[in-house]
């Protein structure tokens, strides 16, 4: 059924990937059409014309004959109009052989006709009964006239010859054969000059056509290169034409481009190596600092209220900072390409239940619950514990924070190949616009927010180079007011492609409109 249907859509997707084809195909469709019609008018006025010449002379022949024939019978005596008769019959027949038309004398003592002449078949009887009403008019009608058992178009002339007291008819028939032959001719020659008229379009299109798209599609070749990084791609130049000012055009843009982006790069690099070198200068007087809010941290018992809640403040700031620049440097890292995986076979199911128990507290402490849905036997897969690890400490954290105090479900499941987690809270969750900032760096959804759990604003972010490390997925669903989920997809194997996942991406207990449509979401 799929192969039927690719060769029934065939011709269609050839015509919609090909302009080449449409032009041509409507260069030669509107050439035949007007071929066509001209080549109909032409042939109909000629067959017009000669049909109406053929007409003026059968009337003209026959007027003739029926003058000769009259002025052979005058004066002719009763006595001997028989045997006069019979002679002029012949002679008039003679000349109908010869000027090829067929001829026919009805007497009341008999009838003489052209040989092979089918009379009856050929002169119908309205003709007959006509000429037999109105002696004195010349009758004339088209007919198909049998001669030698075949029957050709023709007209048909009829009257009453009456000379003294004889009168007898006359019946005269022209074929058509050399106008029909006359018409057939013309009809050839304008089939084959109409044939060789539209093929000679169609390849005069077809040469107008390449080469009007050869600067295009050296255009398009041109542009896929820049696209794919070859920046110092550039069109040739030949003539002052439009296709030549478009091959201008697209260098000039090409050099923009590559300026442009080689000023970026040059500020990417700025920005990487100043985070990356003050997060490693801000080490050093940071673990100094760390020293000393220790030392005033556990001394905070002999101080007075004020300077105890300025020294367990101080220790809470110092934790955020030192996080903040851990997470610095291992963002410079990834910038830097220098982030690498440290596989090792380990199971998820106590690898995820360390974490939660990590951050139990910080739970309780919001009010949210976790619960733990692992899959029915262990989940075993070669990856980098310490970045699965954090990478599902930021989602539980990210959780937590926005999971308004209300319970939060991590569920585990994996197949032979693919294995999946993923976490949902039904907090405050986030809009269409808001899925598409999720994982930029320092990006909050509410900036009025307090902040409960001591979050950097890069969780995201690194949870999204971690996930794209190993090769996996990492997609978020979330409606407002309605909750989050995040769902991470990862190989078991570092060979394994990730086509699919073992969980859905819209939880379950989503609302019915919310089963129907996703929603938004963000897939990395």
């Amino acid at each position: 059924m799929n192969r039927a249907w690719a060769l029934l859509t065939a011709p269609f997707r050839w015509w919609r990937a090909s302009l080449a084809l449409r032009v041509v195909t409507l260069a030669v469709a509107g050439s035949a059409l007007v071929v066509a019609a001209v080549s109909g008018f032409l042939l109909y006025r000629v067959s017009e014309n000669i049909t109406e010449r053929a007409q003026e002379a059968s009337r003209a022949t026959a007027s003739q004959a029926l003058a000769q024939i009259e002025q052979s019978l005058t004066g002719v005596d009763q006595a001997m109009a028989a045997g006069k008769l019979y002679d002029v019959a012949q002679q008039a027949i003679q000349r109908g052989t010869v000027g090829g038309y067929y001829v026919s004398f009805t007497t009341d003592a008999g009838s003489f006709s052209t040989a092979g002449l089918a009379v009856d078949a050929s002169f119908s009887a309205e003709l007959r009964d006509a000429v037999a009403t109105s002696a004195t008019l010349v009758h004339f009608q088209p007919t198909r006239i049998w001669f030698d058992d075949q029957d050709v178009p023709g007209y048909a002339v009829g009257t009453t010859v009456t000379v003294g007291p004889n009168s007898f008819r006359v019946f005269f028939a022209f074929p058509l054969e050399r106008e029909n032959q006359t018409l057939r001719d013309v009809r050839t020659a304008l089939i084959v000059a109409s044939g060789f008229l539209v093929v000679g379009v169609g390849l005069v299109a077809f040469g107008v056509t390449r080469m009007t798209l050869r600067p295009i599609r050296v255009a398009r070749r041109a542009a896929e290169r820049l696209a794919a990084g070859e920046l110092t791609e550039r069109m040739p130049v030949r003539g002052t034409d439009d296709l030549a000012r478009l091959a201008v055009s697209m260098n000039h843009m090409a050099n923009q481009l590559q300026s442009r982006i080689h000023d970026l790069e040059q500020l990417s690099r700025v920005q990487q190596r100043f985070v990356s070198d003050v997060s490693h200068e801000l080490r050093t007087p940071l673990t100094t600092v760390r020293m000393a809010a220790d030392v005033l941290y556990d001394g905070r018992d002999a101080f007075e209220p004020i300077a105890a809640r300025s020294a367990v403040l101080l220790r809470r700031e110092v934790d955020r900072f030192e996080a903040l620049l851990a997470d610095l440097l291992e963002i410079s890292r990834f910038d830097a390409g220098a982030a690498v995986l440290s596989l090792d076979e380990a199971d998820l199911v106590p690898l995820i239940r360390a974490e939660i128990r990590a951050l139990a507290q910080v739970a309780k402490a919001s009010g949210s619950q976790v619960h733990f849905h692992p899959a029915e036997q262990a989940v075993v897969a070669e990856v980098d514990v310490r970045r699965i690890a954090r990478l599902v400490r930021n989602l539980l954290s990210n959780a937590i924070a926005h999971g308004e105090g209300r319970p939060i479900d991590v569920t585990l499941a994996a197949d032979d190949e693919i294995t999946a987690f993923a976490v949902r809270d039904h907090g405050v969750g986030f809009t269409a616009e808001e899925s598409k900032q999720l994982f930029n760096r320092f990006w909050r959804a509410d900036p009025a927010r307090a902040r409960h759990i001591g979050g950097t604003g890069l969780g995201l972010a690194i949870s999204q180079e971690d996930v794209r490390l190993h090769q996996g997925w990492l997609h978020a669903w979330g409606r407002p007011g309605q909750g989050a989920q995040f769902r991470v997809t990862l190989p078991r194997r570092p060979d394994v492609v990730v086509t699919r996942s073992p969980l859905p991406l819209v939880p379950p207990d989503a609302p019915r409109e919310a089963l129907a449509a996703p929603g938004p979401e963000e897939e990395t």
